[in-house]
């Protein structure tokens, strides 16, 4: 099953440029293969497709008038359900806001609409992006478009599924703990988390924390960053996108997309398969070690390292803490039943803690930062494995062992993915292969401070080194199983909290 929505942003964006194709056929091709697809998987779980009709009619006719709205322009894209949408319905996976319809964009959302994107739908998210399993009372589970019986990951596994199985060119993701490297890694697809601040956001509700970002997920390291290249941007209200009097430092295309050439042969890179603490599988460090065999040829040097992320449990998991704690402290205290149990698990532990443990928390972050800079000087990125483990089943809220081993929370497994987090260093997950159950293995490519355009530049060169590589190069969900596969509504629990 191979039709228009699977080719890439890019070459669309060059199609519908030369009146190839037109916004309207290409609409009907993602919204044809969601129609196929989607019943298997529930990665899309809210659709306008009369205002997605009418907004590409709109494209087109601009088009045949020689005009270019934007990078985006023509471009159906899905967008994350914890982001707002004017207009269509947006439910953070949360029974609060089954009905919930925003009144206007969030600001990454309409920077996407002003650069031409046609935002037709939403893609699922576990309740309030807490979690690494795509599941709420809301909409549901999502399936791994490999295995509709095992996780998507999270929080961003819709959109990840979505875009594996061809439903849209570009979709929308966020990221604390891993939520666009996570789902980018089980699906196979690109996920990247930029630096923070890159991304500016009026949404934090602690503005001054680098722990949560927007991000582009794609199929492909270009259109990863031809969406990054649209998202990046200044705004006042976000006191990490600090900026300098009459310098535009982030809205500029040519900073982000098209990738710039790198020399592999130049490169130096350092490997990790724990960063030191992260509980990752034993079947998972064997795939990583062969992914490393493949590439040391292809670099200057590739060396095994690692920063110093000594206390890196503790740290996130108060800074995690306080976070939910000022978003949801007060349903928690007046309607704790609508609340799931992922978002309990957070508000509880942060009633727990004190200043003192705030206090630790926040210096320890800080010396891991430092530990980043001064091991960034010896390297120019850093791999490792994107997730500690291969997909398991879904109806296991969260993996509670690793090889035996307990783990200490609902996000411990996402380690390898938060102690990137509190450095804010860029980081994207390129997908490599598939693992020994077959299923897709990510590579996490991590950058220096500021490191975004090395990160795609990386990305890109070892995408194209492995492009004609039946084991490295990204794999694909077999579509034509997926469209007569029973719909994921008939599963056990499909609607449960856990």
């Amino acid at each position: 099953m191979t039709d228009l929505c699977d080719s890439s942003a890019v070459e669309l964006r060059r199609l519908l440029a030369t009146r190839a194709i037109s916004p309207v056929e290409l609409l009907d091709a993602c919204l044809s293969r969601i129609s196929a697809i989607n019943p298997a998987v529930n990665a899309v779980v809210t659709l306008d497709e009369a205002g997605a009709r009418t907004a590409a009619k709109a494209a087109e006719a601009a088009i045949l008038r020689g005009e270019d709205h934007g990078a985006l322009h023509g471009l159906p894209i899905l967008i994350k359900d914890t982001q707002d949408t004017a207009g269509l319905r947006t439910t953070y996976g949360s029974p609060l806001f089954a009905t919930h319809v925003p009144a206007a964009d969030q600001a990454s959302v309409g920077r996407l609409r002003a650069a031409g994107a046609i935002i037709f739908g939403k893609t699922n998210t576990p309740e309030w992006a807490a979690g690494g399993n795509t599941r709420n009372p809301v909409h549901g589970a999502t399936g791994n478009p490999f295995d509709p019986l095992r996780s998507a990951a999270g929080s961003s596994g819709g959109s990840a599924v979505a875009l594996a199985c061809g439903m849209a060119p570009l979709a929308s993701g966020s990221d604390t703990g891993g939520s666009l490297r996570n789902p980018a890694g089980f699906s196979g697809i690109v996920g990247m988390r930029p630096s923070s601040g890159l991304v500016a956001s009026e949404k934090r509700a602690f503005g001054w924390s680098n722990l949560s970002t927007d991000g582009p997920m794609a199929r492909n390291v270009a259109d990863a960053a031809l969406m990054l290249s649209v998202m990046a941007s200044d705004d006042a209200r976000d006191p990490l996108a600090y900026t300098l009097p009459g310098e535009a430092l982030r809205g500029r295309t040519d900073r982000w997309s098209p990738v710039r050439p790198i020399e592999l042969a130049k490169l130096r890179v350092a490997f990790t398969e724990d960063f030191g603490f992260a509980p990752t599988e034993r079947a998972i460090r064997r795939v990583f070690r062969h992914r490393v065999e493949r590439i040391a040829p292809l670099v200057a040097e590739c060396r095994e390292g690692t920063p110093d992320c000594a206390g890196a449990d503790d740290t996130f998991a108060v800074l995690r803490a306080a976070m939910f704690l000022a978003m949801h402290g007060k349903n928690f205290k007046e309607r704790p039943d609508m609340l799931g149990p992922n978002v309990r698990a957070n508000v509880e532990e942060g009633l727990g803690y004190d200043l003192e443990d705030y206090a630790r928390a926040a210096t320890t972050q800080t010396r891991i930062y430092r530990n980043f800079q001064t091991f960034f000087e010896t390297c120019d990125v850093l791999i490792s494995p994107t997730i500690t483990l291969s997909p398991r089943p879904w109806s296991e809220l969260y993996p509670a062992e690793i090889d035996g081993e307990p783990t200490k929370s609902y996000f411990h497994w996402l380690a390898l993915a938060y102690g990137v987090t509190l450095a804010g260093h860029p980081a994207l997950s390129l997908p490599l292969g598939v693992d020994d159950a077959g299923l897709p293995f990510g590579l996490q490519i991590v950058g220096p401070r500021g490191g975004d355009a090395i990160v795609l530049s990386v990305a890109a060169a070892l995408e194209a080194a492995f492009a004609d590589k039946p084991d490295l190069c990204r794999p694909i969900p077999d579509l034509a199983r997926l469209a007569v596969a029973p719909p994921l509504t008939s599963a056990p629990n499909f609607l449960a909290w856990e």
